[in-house]
Protein backbone atom coordinates (compact mmCIF):
# COMPACT_ATOMS: atom_id res chain seq x y z
CA UNK A 1 0.00 0.00 0.00
CA UNK A 2 1.36 3.34 -1.27
CA UNK A 3 2.95 5.87 2.15
CA UNK A 4 0.18 8.60 2.82
CA UNK A 5 1.20 12.05 4.51
CA UNK A 6 -0.97 14.61 5.86
CA UNK A 7 -0.02 18.31 5.43
CA UNK A 8 -2.06 21.00 6.99
CA UNK A 9 -1.36 24.37 5.38
CA UNK A 10 -1.75 27.34 8.05
CA UNK A 11 -1.10 30.85 7.68
CA UNK A 12 -2.03 33.50 10.31
CA UNK A 13 -3.45 36.17 7.52
CA UNK A 14 -6.94 35.14 7.73
CA UNK A 15 -9.12 38.24 6.29
CA UNK A 16 -12.03 37.38 7.58
CA UNK A 17 -10.70 36.15 10.98
CA UNK A 18 -7.42 36.69 11.71
CA UNK A 19 -5.02 34.47 13.72
CA UNK A 20 -7.92 31.77 13.62
CA UNK A 21 -5.40 28.86 13.69
CA UNK A 22 -4.51 29.64 17.04
CA UNK A 23 -8.01 30.42 18.02
CA UNK A 24 -8.92 28.86 20.92
CA UNK A 25 -11.86 26.04 21.41
CA UNK A 26 -12.16 24.00 24.47
CA UNK A 27 -8.87 25.28 25.94
CA UNK A 28 -6.98 24.20 22.71
CA UNK A 29 -5.82 26.08 19.75
CA UNK A 30 -8.01 25.14 16.50
CA UNK A 31 -5.06 23.96 14.82
CA UNK A 32 -4.17 21.51 17.55
CA UNK A 33 -7.64 20.16 16.78
CA UNK A 34 -6.97 19.55 13.36
CA UNK A 35 -4.28 17.87 13.70
CA UNK A 36 -5.39 15.70 16.48
CA UNK A 37 -8.13 14.71 13.58
CA UNK A 38 -5.59 13.73 11.32
CA UNK A 39 -3.94 12.20 13.86
CA UNK A 40 -6.71 9.70 14.53
CA UNK A 41 -7.67 8.90 10.47
CA UNK A 42 -4.37 6.62 11.44
CA UNK A 43 -2.79 7.13 7.63
CA UNK A 44 0.46 8.35 8.22
CA UNK A 45 2.57 10.99 9.97
CA UNK A 46 0.73 14.82 10.05
CA UNK A 47 2.79 17.89 9.11
CA UNK A 48 1.51 21.58 9.91
CA UNK A 49 2.88 23.61 6.90
CA UNK A 50 3.02 27.29 8.16
CA UNK A 51 4.67 30.78 7.90
CA UNK A 52 4.02 31.62 10.81
CA UNK A 53 6.38 31.14 14.52
CA UNK A 54 3.83 30.47 16.59
CA UNK A 55 1.63 28.57 15.03
CA UNK A 56 4.89 25.94 15.10
CA UNK A 57 5.02 26.24 18.02
CA UNK A 58 1.59 26.15 19.07
CA UNK A 59 1.07 22.53 17.18
CA UNK A 60 4.66 21.75 18.68
CA UNK A 61 3.14 22.36 22.27
CA UNK A 62 0.26 20.14 21.44
CA UNK A 63 2.49 17.50 20.71
CA UNK A 64 2.40 17.86 16.82
CA UNK A 65 5.01 18.18 14.05
CA UNK A 66 5.29 21.98 12.26
CA UNK A 67 7.68 22.81 9.32
CA UNK A 68 8.20 26.43 8.47
CA UNK A 69 7.53 26.80 4.70
CA UNK A 70 7.52 30.37 2.94
CA UNK A 71 4.68 33.63 3.55
CA UNK A 72 3.98 34.09 -0.27
CA UNK A 73 2.59 31.21 -1.12
CA UNK A 74 -0.82 32.05 -3.39
CA UNK A 75 -2.41 28.93 -2.27
CA UNK A 76 -2.52 26.22 0.67
CA UNK A 77 -2.05 23.78 -2.44
CA UNK A 78 1.71 25.91 -3.13
CA UNK A 79 2.64 25.44 0.71
CA UNK A 80 2.27 21.56 0.89
CA UNK A 81 3.91 21.46 -1.97
CA UNK A 82 6.78 23.08 -0.53
CA UNK A 83 6.81 21.20 2.85
CA UNK A 84 6.68 18.20 1.31
CA UNK A 85 10.09 18.82 0.23
CA UNK A 86 11.80 19.68 2.86
CA UNK A 87 9.89 16.65 4.97
CA UNK A 88 10.44 13.90 2.57
CA UNK A 89 13.54 14.48 0.42
CA UNK A 90 13.78 10.74 -0.25
CA UNK A 91 10.06 10.65 -1.91
CA UNK A 92 8.64 7.80 0.43
CA UNK A 93 5.48 9.71 0.40
CA UNK A 94 3.18 8.36 -2.36
CA UNK A 95 -0.12 9.89 -1.72
CA UNK A 96 -0.01 13.64 -0.42
CA UNK A 97 -3.35 14.62 1.86
CA UNK A 98 -4.17 18.78 1.72
CA UNK A 99 -6.86 19.25 5.00
CA UNK A 100 -7.57 22.33 5.64
CA UNK A 101 -6.34 24.18 8.80
CA UNK A 102 -9.70 25.15 9.97
CA UNK A 103 -11.86 22.38 9.66
CA UNK A 104 -12.08 21.26 13.63
CA UNK A 105 -15.09 19.33 12.89
CA UNK A 106 -13.73 16.91 10.38
CA UNK A 107 -14.43 13.39 10.76
CA UNK A 108 -11.39 10.94 10.54
CA UNK A 109 -13.06 8.54 8.85
CA UNK A 110 -13.96 11.11 5.90
CA UNK A 111 -9.89 11.37 5.58
CA UNK A 112 -9.70 7.56 4.82
CA UNK A 113 -12.54 8.02 2.44
CA UNK A 114 -10.54 10.20 0.57
CA UNK A 115 -7.12 8.18 0.42
CA UNK A 116 -9.02 5.00 -0.13
CA UNK A 117 -10.64 6.76 -3.92
CA UNK A 118 -6.51 6.92 -4.86
CA UNK A 119 -6.50 3.10 -3.63
CA UNK A 120 -9.10 1.47 -5.53
CA UNK A 121 -8.73 3.32 -8.95
CA UNK A 122 -4.62 4.00 -10.03
CA UNK A 123 -6.33 6.01 -12.88
CA UNK A 124 -7.40 8.52 -10.35
CA UNK A 125 -4.90 11.86 -10.23
CA UNK A 126 -6.90 13.80 -7.03
CA UNK A 127 -9.56 12.41 -4.62
CA UNK A 128 -11.80 14.36 -2.65
CA UNK A 129 -15.23 14.46 -0.59
CA UNK A 130 -19.03 15.15 -1.54
CA UNK A 131 -21.88 15.23 0.42
CA UNK A 132 -25.36 15.76 -0.87
CA UNK A 133 -26.79 19.37 -0.05
CA UNK A 134 -29.86 18.46 2.37
CA UNK A 135 -30.41 22.73 2.87
CA UNK A 136 -32.84 24.25 -0.30
CA UNK A 137 -31.56 27.19 1.05
CA UNK A 138 -27.97 26.05 0.06
CA UNK A 139 -28.64 25.35 -3.73
CA UNK A 140 -28.36 28.51 -4.82
CA UNK A 141 -25.93 30.06 -2.51
CA UNK A 142 -22.63 30.48 -4.66
CA UNK A 143 -20.39 29.68 -1.08
CA UNK A 144 -21.70 26.36 -1.37
CA UNK A 145 -19.51 24.79 -3.77
CA UNK A 146 -20.96 22.60 -5.87
CA UNK A 147 -19.42 19.12 -7.13
CA UNK A 148 -20.58 18.27 -10.98
CA UNK A 149 -20.02 14.37 -11.54
CA UNK A 150 -21.27 11.03 -12.74
CA UNK A 151 -21.51 8.08 -10.80
CA UNK A 152 -18.63 5.42 -10.99
CA UNK A 153 -19.62 3.10 -8.11
CA UNK A 154 -21.19 3.06 -4.75
CA UNK A 155 -21.21 6.40 -2.62
CA UNK A 156 -18.30 7.41 -5.49
CA UNK A 157 -18.41 10.14 -8.52
CA UNK A 158 -16.12 10.99 -10.95
CA UNK A 159 -15.84 14.94 -11.29
CA UNK A 160 -16.62 16.61 -14.25
CA UNK A 161 -16.88 20.21 -13.06
CA UNK A 162 -16.85 22.64 -9.92
CA UNK A 163 -18.95 25.47 -9.75
CA UNK A 164 -20.31 28.27 -7.38
CA UNK A 165 -23.77 27.92 -9.46
CA UNK A 166 -26.82 25.78 -8.91
CA UNK A 167 -25.89 22.45 -11.10
CA UNK A 168 -26.66 20.74 -12.54
CA UNK A 169 -30.01 21.30 -13.68
CA UNK A 170 -33.08 18.89 -13.46
CA UNK A 171 -34.23 16.18 -11.12
CA UNK A 172 -32.19 14.84 -8.55
CA UNK A 173 -29.00 15.31 -5.88
CA UNK A 174 -26.92 18.10 -5.45
CA UNK A 175 -23.81 17.59 -4.14
CA UNK A 176 -21.45 19.92 -2.08
CA UNK A 177 -18.22 20.13 -2.27
CA UNK A 178 -15.72 19.44 0.84
CA UNK A 179 -12.27 21.18 0.12
CA UNK A 180 -10.33 18.37 1.16
CA UNK A 181 -7.42 16.56 -1.46
CA UNK A 182 -5.60 13.40 -1.50
CA UNK A 183 -2.99 14.12 -4.07
CA UNK A 184 -0.99 11.24 -5.60
CA UNK A 185 2.43 12.49 -5.43
CA UNK A 186 3.27 13.24 -9.19
CA UNK A 187 -0.09 14.85 -9.44
CA UNK A 188 0.70 17.09 -7.04
CA UNK A 189 3.51 17.96 -8.64
CA UNK A 190 1.90 18.58 -11.96
CA UNK A 191 -0.95 20.61 -10.11
CA UNK A 192 1.86 23.33 -8.91
CA UNK A 193 3.57 23.92 -12.15
CA UNK A 194 0.27 24.57 -14.08
CA UNK A 195 -0.58 28.42 -14.28
CA UNK A 196 -4.25 29.64 -13.10
CA UNK A 197 -6.73 28.25 -16.16
CA UNK A 198 -9.77 30.30 -16.92
CA UNK A 199 -12.48 28.64 -15.44
CA UNK A 200 -10.29 28.64 -12.41
CA UNK A 201 -10.32 32.48 -12.91
CA UNK A 202 -13.95 32.57 -13.70
CA UNK A 203 -15.25 30.52 -10.53
CA UNK A 204 -12.35 31.46 -7.88
CA UNK A 205 -11.85 27.19 -7.82
CA UNK A 206 -8.22 26.08 -7.63
CA UNK A 207 -9.38 22.60 -8.59
CA UNK A 208 -10.74 23.61 -11.77
CA UNK A 209 -6.92 24.40 -12.44
CA UNK A 210 -6.54 20.23 -12.51
CA UNK A 211 -9.63 19.73 -14.81
CA UNK A 212 -8.88 21.96 -16.78
CA UNK A 213 -5.52 20.16 -17.61
CA UNK A 214 -7.26 17.13 -17.98
CA UNK A 215 -6.45 15.68 -14.58
CA UNK A 216 -8.97 12.94 -13.42
CA UNK A 217 -10.49 13.98 -9.98
CA UNK A 218 -12.84 11.49 -7.95
CA UNK A 219 -14.87 12.20 -4.59
CA UNK A 220 -16.38 10.02 -1.69
CA UNK A 221 -18.98 10.88 -1.08
CA UNK A 222 -20.13 11.21 2.80
CA UNK A 223 -22.50 11.69 5.09
CA UNK A 224 -22.15 15.41 6.09
CA UNK A 225 -19.98 18.22 5.71
CA UNK A 226 -17.59 19.65 8.42
CA UNK A 227 -18.04 23.00 9.72
CA UNK A 228 -15.55 25.19 8.11
CA UNK A 229 -14.28 27.96 10.16
CA UNK A 230 -14.52 31.08 8.35
CA UNK A 231 -15.92 33.50 10.88
CA UNK A 232 -16.57 34.74 14.26
CA UNK A 233 -20.23 32.84 14.41
CA UNK A 234 -18.44 29.64 13.10
CA UNK A 235 -15.77 29.95 15.50
CA UNK A 236 -18.77 30.40 18.43
CA UNK A 237 -20.68 26.97 16.58
CA UNK A 238 -17.40 25.01 16.44
CA UNK A 239 -16.20 25.74 20.49
CA UNK A 240 -20.15 24.77 21.01
CA UNK A 241 -19.63 21.36 19.75
CA UNK A 242 -16.38 20.69 20.36
CA UNK A 243 -16.84 21.68 24.05
CA UNK A 244 -20.23 19.16 24.13
CA UNK A 245 -18.13 16.28 23.08
CA UNK A 246 -15.28 16.94 25.71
Amino acid sequence: MPDSLILIPARMASTRLPGKPLADIAGVPMIVHVWRRAMAAKLGKVWVATDAPAIAAAVENGGGAAVLTRSDHASGTDRIHEALDKIDPSRRADIVVNMQGDLPTLEPKNLVAAVAVLHDDCSVDIATLAAEIKKPEERGNPNVVKLVGTPVGPARLRALYFTRATAPAGEGPLYHHIGLYAFRRAALERFVKLPPSPLEQREKLEQLRALEAGMRIDAAIVDTVPLGVDTAEDLETARAMLTSRS
